[in-house]
């Protein structure tokens, strides 16, 4: 019994070690590039380096986010659409660069966000050190304000909810009342949405 239950953990592992991401496929889609041309074929995208791979009829091209505008994809692991823009941010650098955001939605409070892999550990009672590390997807979620600028979003629930001022009460309750989580992306989504909505 020990065994089995050892086999179907070390099947559930490497499952999750061997997880596919999406910036690891091609994908149909168009680029519109900053001089104004659209193309239309498959893209491979890298937001961690702000780089999209695009193949069509045996050609490979590489575009940088300063040379394009705007992508659209059809995720293929999601099966679907997902809109990026090319967008001017303070870097590490202390100055303005373009790079690459996802648009998840658009209204008052208009809600972007990047991808990134990083290492994270977890408890796992079958290692001696009682951990496991892993690669994951973490998502970084960014506010587009009226005024242009882009605030990245790394408070609690309650600093969300007093941003939204009057309508602050109203989201909390939707919040409790669906168990809604600000830190998973399609939860922060709905959450925005429904914001923008009141």
């Amino acid at each position: 019994m020990r065994f089995l239950s050892f086999l179907v953990f070390v099947l559930i592992g490497s499952a999750g070690f061997s997880q596919q991401f999406a910036f690891e496929y091609w994908h149909d889609g168009k680029i519109v590039l900053e001089r104004g041309d659209t193309l239309k074929g498959s893209i491979k995208y890298d937001l961690q380096n702000d780089l999209l791979q695009f193949a069509y009829a045996g050609r490979l091209e590489s575009y940088t986010a300063r040379k394009v505008l705007s992508f659209e994809i059809f995720d293929q692991t999601t099966k679907r659409y997902r809109q990026f823009y090319s967008i001017p941010y303070t870097t590490s650098a202390a100055y303005k660069a373009p790079v690459f955001f996802e648009l998840l939605v658009e209204g008052k409070f208009t809600l972007l966000c990047r991808e990134s892999i990083e290492y994270r550990s977890y408890s796992n009672t079958f290692y001696s050190y009682g951990t496991a590390t892993r690669l994951v997807l973490v998502y970084h979620f960014f506010l587009l304000k009226e005024n242009g600028t882009i605030q990245p979003f790394v408070g609690k629930r309650s600093d969300l909810v007093a941003m939204m001022g009057n309508n602050g009460s109203m989201v909390q309750k939707y919040i409790k009342a669906n168990k809604l989580d600000i830190t998973d992306r399609n939860d922060f989504t709905q959450i925005i949405s429904y914001y923008n909505s009141l």
